[in-house]
């Protein structure tokens, strides 16, 4: 709302004032926002997971820990299993370990795991994304979730 007052200032913000010496960050407004890498993990991670054929995140170890640590409580969820993050201030980079359903073509995939975390992070988090490298640590069959019986040699 803009105020006259008796020197004939109309409301303008501080930097447009003569003699004003408040730093602008890039878009114009006073001040600094920082974004935690446990938040680029997160969200590279979602990022990650809503790809089509993408069975998990983590090393087989990773994905262990993950269960255990998602059934203690307060202990938080496994989001970021299998995603590591380096954020700077204007960029990131993005380190994912995969697991792929059998049958899916793993380039592909990979391909689009990237575009998707780039995209996504860029749009959510305004940091340059500078890469994503992807290792596909195992692939995922449909069998293997499967119990199967086995024959006990004592009744």
């Amino acid at each position: 709302m803009a105020q006259n007052n008796s020197s004939g200032d109309t409301g303008t913000s501080p930097a447009t004032r003569a003699g004003s010496t408040t730093t602008l960050n890039e878009d114009g407004t006073a001040g600094k926002t920082t974004i935690a890498s446990s938040v680029v993990q997160k969200v590279a991670g979602i990022a990650a997971r809503d790809v089509s054929g993408v069975y998990a995140l983590g090393g087989g170890v990773s994905r262990a820990f993950g269960a255990i640590r998602e059934r203690i409580p307060g202990s938080g969820t496994a989001t970021t299993s299998g995603v590591s993050v380096e954020v700077g201030e204007k960029q990131a980079a993005v380190d994912l370990d995969v697991v792929v359903e059998y049958g899916a073509r793993i380039v592909d995939v990979a391909r689009a795991v990237r575009r998707n975390v780039i995209t996504t992070v860029e749009e959510i988090t305004g940091l340059e994304v500078i890469e994503v490298n992807i290792a596909v640590n195992d692939i995922h069959v449909p069998e293997d979730d499967e119990v199967e019986e086995t024959s006990t040699r004592v009744e």
